[in-house]
């Protein structure tokens, strides 16, 4: 990676000298007249404020199911976007507003929505090496390989893009918030007059699923009216290089249920008469898939049709297979497409968590009253959940189990030898945009502008954002901008974000910023 992406330390004071350039430019400036030289200056000037607006948001606690945290969060915001020019409004919904903002350009036509996110997962501090993980701490290497703390001033000398920022929601996504206000405020030190009006749309609940999401979308249709959205969140590809997000699978998730006695019984007094519900739900888990990992349900992945254009997509894509594999220390992945870029244009089925007695220190000798398995299925454009939904229970049906959507009764219990508890839900579906849509020709020409080539283009992303609704009930095209580094333990303790990739990310917006609607294809 050369030096201007890397951002290594000293590459901004070089070009300024560290001072504030604040309308270095006396005249606006249409987009794209923004070399990249003036990119790297006006984003030097704004590294000062943006640390400090980094440690500022990071330092409010943003778990979704506190409202009270997350009003603080929407106040902090209302201010942020006001001080930049922005029109704002709290959109009510049962749960935690949504936040929209609004600022119009002269002679713009087109509007483009920006979807960021404010909350973030629940925290154990016990898990977490600093005091609280709501005290951002600024970390670099030691010798051992290990972080350790250093002053959090140190950044406001020659920072070292290697070093790392620490607390919640660094990547996950206080710090695409914070890159995007940055590269404003960038944009107006330049003078730069987009080309397109924005509104940004902030989600406070994306980690409970944003569950009020897709109604508030419908109820605030006409207020959210767009061209295009852009998504500023999650990481590139692993590689840390420049990478455009063309869609997202969705996610449902259902419950399954296995019974055996009423309560736990003495395994010497029952065990090899009363049935073990362990055993059953086993049994019917590795039912639904092969050796090799692919989903044996019948139907399961129809209608997900990879012909030799897409493939060819996929394997320009430049995954190292052998470094995944050694990453995730497996000798060899499931067989579902032949690679990851692959797999993830299939629905899958994963077991996220298994329950039914006890284990280690707590185990006992019983046989266990139930055992419960949760799952997710992560959806692809091609997928009906309803339908996948339907088949999962036709199967468990199929195995002889009376299936229902309750505990069961007395009577059921007397009268029916295998019973399980089957309930789903779904969360959002998936999207996917054509490259060729206007926003991707937008941000791959601003891209060009930046590194001097294209990004990688992924076609799906394997992770989930609550992104159809906005694309299916405002007919809008959707691609994802990702700004933060793939390393960054996102919703896992000690979660962080790389000083360099924090910096680039606001190089990143404000390139796009700055650059001119592509015509219409011809």
């Amino acid at each position: 990676m050369d030096a201007r992406r890397t951002l290594g330390h000293g590459t901004f004071a070089a070009a300024v000298g560290g001072a504030v350039l604040v309308g270095w430019l006396a005249a606006p400036l249409a987009a794209q007249q923004l070399t990249v030289s003036e990119i790297d200056r006006l984003v030097a000037a704004q590294t000062q404020r943006a640390f400090a607006n980094y440690y500022e948001l990071l330092s409010l606690p943003n778990d979704a199911h506190v409202t009270e945290d997350m009003l603080r969060i929407v106040g902090w915001l209302e201010g942020a976007f006001a001080d930049r020019g922005f029109v704002t409004e709290r959109l009510p919904t049962p749960g935690s507003p949504l936040l929209l903002a609004e600022r119009s350009f002269p002679g713009a036509e087109r509007t483009v929505l920006v979807y960021l996110q404010s909350d973030g997962q629940p925290v154990d501090p016990a898990e977490w090496y600093q005091d609280s993980p709501y005290e951002p701490v600024l970390k670099e290497r030691d010798a051992q390989g290990g972080w350790r703390i250093i002053p959090w001033e140190r950044l406001h000398g020659d920072w070292d893009p290697e070093w790392r920022v620490f607390a919640r929601s660094t990547s996950d996504s206080k710090g695409p918030i914070t890159q995007f206000l940055a590269a404003l405020d960038a944009m107006d030190a330049g003078g730069v007059v987009p080309d397109v009006n924005l509104k940004v749309i902030v989600d406070t609940e994306e980690e409970m699923g944003s569950p009020n999401l897709p109604d508030a979308v419908t109820r605030y249709r006409d207020r959210l009216a767009a061209d295009m959205l852009v998504i500023l969140d999650g990481p590139p590809h692993v590689s840390n290089r420049p990478t455009l997000k063309f869609g997202n699978r969705g996610i449902a998730r259902f419950t399954l249920t296995t019974y055996g006695p009423r309560v736990p019984q003495h395994s010497g007094h029952y065990g090899n008469y009363a049935p073990n519900p362990a055993v059953r739900l086993a049994r019917v888990l590795a039912s639904m898939k092969d050796e090799d990992g692919r989903v044996t349900i019948p139907g399961f992945y129809d209608g997900v049709e990879l012909d030799a254009e897409t493939r060819r997509i996929l394997a320009a894509v430049p995954d190292d297979e052998q470094e995944i594999h050694d990453r995730l220390g497996i000798a060899r992945p499931d067989q579902v497409a032949g690679s990851l870029q692959g797999a993830v244009q299939y629905p899958s089925l994963n077991v996220r968590g298994l329950r039914s007695g006890w284990v280690g220190a707590e185990a006992r000798t019983i046989v266990p009253a139930t055992a419960v398995a949760e799952v997710d299925v992560r959806l692809v454009v091609e997928s009906d959940p309803e339908r996948l939904m339907g088949l999962i229970k036709d199967h468990i049906e199929g195995l002889g189990y009376y299936v229902i959507d309750r505990e069961p009764t007395e009577d059921e219990r007397r009268t029916h030898p295998r019973i399980a508890t089957f309930t789903w839900g779904v969360s959002y579906l998936a999207y996917r945009t054509d490259f060729d849509a206007e926003p991707g020709r937008w941000l791959r020409a601003s891209m060009r502008h930046l590194y001097g080539h294209d990004p990688i283009l992924i076609r799906t992303s394997g992770g989930s954002v609550p992104i159809s609704p906005f694309v299916q009930t405002l007919g809008i095209p959707a691609v994802g901008v990702p700004t933060v580094n793939g390393d960054n333990n996102q919703h896992s303790p000690n979660e962080n974000l790389r000083v360099g990739s924090f910096v680039e990310g606001i190089r990143v917006m404000l390139a796009f910023l700055a650059q001119e609607l592509p015509g219409d294809v011809s």
